[in-house]
C-alpha cells in the first residue's frame, strides 16, 4: 500500500487511523531519510491512542516509553547505533513481548536482530510531502492491514 502525505497534518491523520488498528504485540518499523516524517507519524499514533504530553525522537534516550491505560508503547529510535552489536547490549529484547507495542524508528541500525516487523512504514520525501509505503512483515500485521481497510470501507475509520 502506497499513500501520499501532503503536510505534516496528513502525517498526523495517518497515525490516527493506524493507531485504531494497533494491539498488544505488535512490532512497528518506521524507515526513512532524517526528515522524512518518522516522528511525526509517532506522534500522531499516540496522540489518538491518549497521549497528551510531548513527543520526541528518542535518539538521546534511545527510548521512551509511554503508559496509555493499560497499554506499554515503546518508541525506540536507533539512529545513533554504530554496530548492532549495541542493540543486544541495551537489554532491549525484553521489551518486545505480547503485552507492549514497540515502535522502532531507524530499525536497519539494529542489523537483523530485532525481531520480524508486524507492520512497516518507509517515508520517502517528495516534491509534494511525503510518500509512505505500508507493509506487513506477518500475519498479525496482514491482520491489521485487512482490519484497517474493513473500517475505510465501512466508513468506520476516524480520520
Amino acid at each position: 500500500m502506497v499513500r501520499t502525505l501532503a503536510d505534516e497534518a496528513a502525517t498526523l491523520a495517518l497515525g490516527a487511523e493506524v493507531a485504531q488498528i494497533l494491539h498488544p504485540g505488535l512490532v512497528i518499523f518506521l524507515s526513512g531519510d532524517l526528515g522524512s516524517g518518522k516522528t511525526t507519524l509517532a506522534r500522531g499514533i499516540l496522540r489518538a491512542l491518549g497521549h497528551q504530553g510531548k513527543v520526541r525522537s528518542p535518539t538521546y534516550n534511545l527510548v521512551e516509553l509511554y503508559k496509555i491505560s493499560r497499554l506499554y508503547f515503546y518508541h525506540f529510535d536507533f539512529y545513533r547505533f554504530k554496530d548492532p552489536v549495541e542493540w543486544e547490549e541495551a537489554g532491549f529484547r525484553e521489551y518486545f513481548n505480547p503485552d507492549s507495542i514497540c515502535l522502532v524508528e531507524w530499525p536497519e541500525k539494529a542489523g537483523g536482530l530485532l525481531p520480524t516487523a508486524d507492520l512497516g512504514f518507509v517515508l520517502h520525501i517528495a516534491e509534494a510531502g511525503r510518500n509512505i509505503e505500508i507493509q506487513a512483515g506477518t500475519e498479525a500485521g496482514r491482520l491489521c492491514l485487512k482490519h484497517w481497510q474493513a473500517l475505510k470501507d465501512s466508513g468506520r475509520l476516524d480520520t
